[in-house]
Formats: C-alpha cells, structure tokens, sequence
C-alpha cells in the first residue's frame, strides 16, 4: 500500500529561502566588486557599488537570523509555533530577496509600507508571546491584565521598530547606503520632507500593525477568544519537568 509522505513545510520554505539567499548572496559578492562606484555620465541608469554592498549585507544577516528562532528554542526550553515559523522566514524572503536583490522596493508601489505594516502586527504578536511566557514562569509570579498586555505588546512593537531605524540610519551614515530610502533609484537626494517621509512612515505604519494586533490580542484574552494561540511562543515540555 502507498503511504504519501506528508510534507514538512517548515523544513521546505526554510531552505527553500535559505538557498535563496545564498545565491544571491554570490550574485552581490560579484557585483560589489564589478559593479561602479560612481555613476557614469551619459550612461543609463545602473546600481552602484554601495547597492550591492547593502544586498550584500542584508543577504547575510538574513542567513543568520533565519537561525536565530531555532536557536532560541534550545537555548531558552521554548517552543515556537510552525506557523509562525514559516511566516517569519517568508517575511525575510519577501524583504530581503523580493525588496532588495529584486528590487520590489522601486518597482512594486507600497511595498515597503505592507512589510513594516505586518512587521508592526508581528512584533505585537511576539509582545503578547513574551508575557504569557512570564505569566507561565514559576521563577516569576505575575499576573497581568489583559489591558497591560496590549499596551506592553504595542509599546514593543513600537520600540523594536525604532531600533529599525537607528540601525538604517547608523548603517546609512557608516557605508553610504540608502536602507531609509532618502534617495531615489537613480541616486538623486531626495529634499526636505520628502528625505523623512520613509522613516516617518515606517514608523506610523509600525503602530498600526501594533495597535490592530494589540486590541485583537486584547478583546481576545477578556474573553478568551484564543485568537493569537497560533503565534504563542510557549515553554517546552522539557523545561516544565
């Protein structure tokens, strides 16, 4: 008798995006060196060196963090659900690969703006994860209100995303790249308010993510909806015994 073999999608898209971004990581380690430094006059529009550097780096921190939840895991006895799993991985795809290396940041309108939107809401989501893991801790007898709760969620969201800026910013000033986006494709300035719009917005869309993911997990731990029990990081059975 055939027995199909179920599919460990957690497995697949993980290398599947890994593999990913170790080809275009060769793809910017051959252009940061081929590539211009400068634009040529009279030329068409091409990326510059400092392009590839930025999808140079960004390729290879992703690499890394795509280990980061695993990591985690042994290290802090916790179990992270699959679903979120995947969806962290494909939201590393979607901005590394698809925004940088692909260049969805120019060619596709808002792009940008949906990734920090759902950013917003995932960081909130983790805020929630982080609670009920103290809540669940013997070391640590708390018993928070589901009010706390969302605005502990909303408060992190919105401080991991200002950390995301500083990061852009420091990187930006260090190796004259463009993360925060204060020039156009073709590597004109842009002026006054048009420079802080990225940030500015970024960090607006950032808060209402959190603040849907916030009043969701809120209405959902009043009355015990368990919407958010997809996302929740829980402690593992080892760590319990």
């Amino acid at each position: 008798m055939f027995i199909k073999k179920k599919i460990n999608w957690e497995k697949t898209t993980f290398w599947f995006v890994f593999a990913t971004l170790v080809m275009s990581t060769g793809f910017s380690l051959v252009n940061v060196i081929t590539a211009p430094s400068k634009p040529v006059v009279g030329q068409a529009f091409v990326k510059l060196r400092s392009d590839y550097v930025l999808m140079l780096i960004q390729c290879i921190m992703g690499m890394i963090i795509m280990f980061l939840p695993s990591m985690l895991e042994r290290k802090w006895k916790i179990n992270i659900p699959g679903f979120m799993h995947i969806v962290f991985v494909f939201f590393l795809y979607a901005a590394i690969y698809l925004g940088e290396v692909r260049s969805f940041y120019y060619k596709i309108p808002h792009w940008d703006t949906v990734l920090h939107t759902f950013s917003g809401a995932m960081i909130g989501a983790l805020g929630f994860s982080i609670v009920k893991l103290l809540n669940d801790s013997e070391k640590v007898q708390i018993n928070l209100s589901p009010l706390f709760v969302a605005v502990f969620a909303f408060s992190f969201a919105l401080a991991i995303g200002a950390l995301w800026e500083i990061y852009e910013f420091a990187f930006d000033k260090l190796l004259g790249l463009n993360m925060q986006k204060f020039a156009h494709e073709d590597g004109s300035l842009m002026m006054g308010r048009a420079a802080l719009a990225d940030t500015m917005k970024d960090l607006i869309v950032d808060s209402l993510g959190a603040l849907a993911t916030s009043i969701t997990g809120f209405i959902s731990l009043k009355f015990k909806k368990g919407w958010l029990e997809k996302f929740e990081v829980t402690r593992s059975r080892k760590a319990n015994m």
